[in-house]
C-alpha cells in the first residue's frame, strides 16, 4: 500500500477492507461493498458500509463498559490532538508495570505502545489469537498515573480469551477519563515524541468509533 503521509509523518490508521481481520469476539464481521457502481452503468458509485464501532484503528470512549459514561459526542478534541509519544515494548507477552516504570511515564501524557504485534496483528487476513496485551496492573498503574490516552497495536488492549483481563483493564482506564486508541499501524514508526492528530468519526452517543490517526514529529 503506497504511504500518502508527507515525509516524516506516519499514518497509523489500519485500512478498513472487505475480508479485514477482526476481534474473535466481534458479533460480525466487516461487510464493505459497492451499493451501486458507475463502472458497471450505475449513474454514481456509492459503497456500503455494514461495520461495528470497534473496526480497524478506533477510539474506545468509558460508555464501553460504564453505564452512563461519556462518549464520543462528549469527547474533548484534546483527548486525541496533541503530543504523544511511542514506547516500544520489548516483552513478547505482556505489557507489564515493571517494564513501564523504565519509561519515566508522566500525568497527561498521550502514550501509544508499540509491541511484537506490529505488523502481525493488523496485517494478518485472519485473527490472531496470540499478541502482546495490558495485564490490569498495568492498566491500573497508567490510569493512576493520570495519561490522557493509550493506544496498542492490537484490535484489543486486553486478551480476548480471559473475559476477566478484557474488564479489568478497560475499566481502570475508562473509569479513569483515559481514552483507548486501539488498533494503531505502529509497524515503522520508531519510539520517540510525536504529534498525535487523530479523529473519530462524531457519531452521536456512541460508545467507540472508526479513526484516522496521524503521528507528526514535533519540531525541533
Amino acid at each position: 500500500m503506497a504511504n500518502t503521509a508527507p515525509k516524516g509523518w506516519y499514518d497509523i490508521s489500519v485500512m478498513i477492507k472487505q475480508g479485514m481481520s477482526y476481534l474473535k469476539l466481534d458479533p460480525v464481521a466487516p461487510k464493505i461493498y459497492r451499493y451501486s457502481d458507475a463502472n458497471l452503468g450505475a449513474p454514481v458509485t456509492m459503497t456500503m458500509l455494514e461495520i461495528i464501532s470497534h473496526t480497524a484503528t478506533h477510539l474506545d470512549t468509558p460508555l464501553h463498559f460504564i453505564p452512563g459514561g461519556s462518549t464520543i459526542t462528549d469527547m474533548p478534541l484534546d483527548a486525541t490532538i496533541g503530543p504523544c509519544r511511542v514506547i516500544e515494548i520489548k516483552d513478547p507477552k505482556t505489557i507489564k508495570v515493571a517494564e513501564l516504570k523504565q519509561h519515566n511515564i508522566k500525568k497527561g501524557e498521550r502514550l501509544l505502545f508499540k509491541t511484537l504485534n506490529s505488523p502481525i496483528t493488523y496485517e494478518s487476513p485472519k485473527f490472531v489469537e496470540d499478541y502482546v496485551y495490558f495485564e490490569g496492573e498495568a492498566a491500573e498503574y497508567l490510569a493512576d498515573i493520570g495519561v490522557r490516552l493509550v493506544g496498542l497495536d492490537n484490535i484489543t488492549i486486553g486478551d480476548w480469551r480471559d473475559e476477566p483481563n478484557v474488564v479489568k483493564t478497560h475499566r481502570a482506564f475508562l473509569e479513569a477519563g483515559v481514552y483507548i486508541l486501539e488498533d494503531c499501524a505502529l509497524g515503522g514508526v520508531p519510539a520517540g515524541e510525536y504529534e498525535l492528530i487523530c479523529l473519530p468519526i462524531r457519531i452521536y452517543h456512541c460508545d467507540a468509533a472508526p479513526c484516522r490517526a496521524i503521528l507528526r514529529p514535533l519540531s525541533k
